[in-house]
């Protein structure tokens, strides 16, 4: 599905409606970035041509033409190509051929980029916190800046990121995603309160990236 239109309108509204109310209680900045994918993992399109194209050139050398393996070459490159084209269009195809480690760096370092691309680090409390949501590896990351740091440990932030990855995986992105910002808003005001003079920084609609 296009990161655009993954979520309905209504979900974003919600999700929208749920930053502004976080930002009405605390100086922190709240981020909402989805992407496709984040590694067009040509690994796995690679992997998969070749392992299931060589399962089909087997079977069909077996059956018809009594496993003589002269047959088996030839049909394994003919299966591969077109294969190794379907993966690459329809990217869900290729996941169980990529390790879960290896999704979850591509996952981690798209993450920090965002954070950069969209001037996370640029807020004037170095307040500013990214819920990144990678769509094709079902994966949340939630990274924040120093200032943010200073009060909250990565490790609570991943419990934000594994309550909306359950959404995720579960089909309830929207409410999961709403449910964690607020809580997290919760964590932001208790320790960033509001101050006098602060301005919304960072835009309160969803964001997509192109995928890499």
């Amino acid at each position: 599905m296009k990161a655009e239109r993954f979520f309905s309108s209504q979900e974003k509204e919600e999700i929208g409606g749920a930053i502004k109310s976080v930002e009405k209680r605390t100086i922190g900045e709240v981020a909402v970035i989805l992407v496709e994918q984040s590694d067009p993992y040509p690994e796995g399109e690679f992997l998969g041509s070749i392992l299931l194209g060589g399962l089909l050139a087997f079977i069909l050398t077996l059956v018809f033409f009594h496993g003589q393996i002269w047959f088996l070459i030839p049909w394994h490159f003919l299966f591969a190509l077109p294969l190794f084209i379907l993966f690459k269009k329809m990217p869900v195809l290729k996941t169980p051929f990529i390790g879960p480690k290896r999704k979850e760096e591509a996952v981690r370092r798209r993450a920090i980029q965002a954070f950069y691309e969209k001037g996370l680090y640029k807020t004037r409390g170095n307040t500013g916190v990214l819920f990144f949501l990678s769509l094709l590896e079902h994966k949340v990351w939630v990274l924040a800046d120093k200032g943010i740091y200073e009060k909250i440990k990565q490790e609570r932030l991943n419990q934000f990121a594994r309550q909306v990855s359950s959404g995720l995986k579960a089909g309830q992105a929207g409410p999961a995603l709403v449910q964690a910002i607020g809580e997290a808003g919760d964590l932001l005001a208790e320790h960033f309160p509001m101050a006098p003079g602060d301005t919304d920084e960072l835009p309160d609609e969803v964001q997509t990236l192109p995928s890499r």
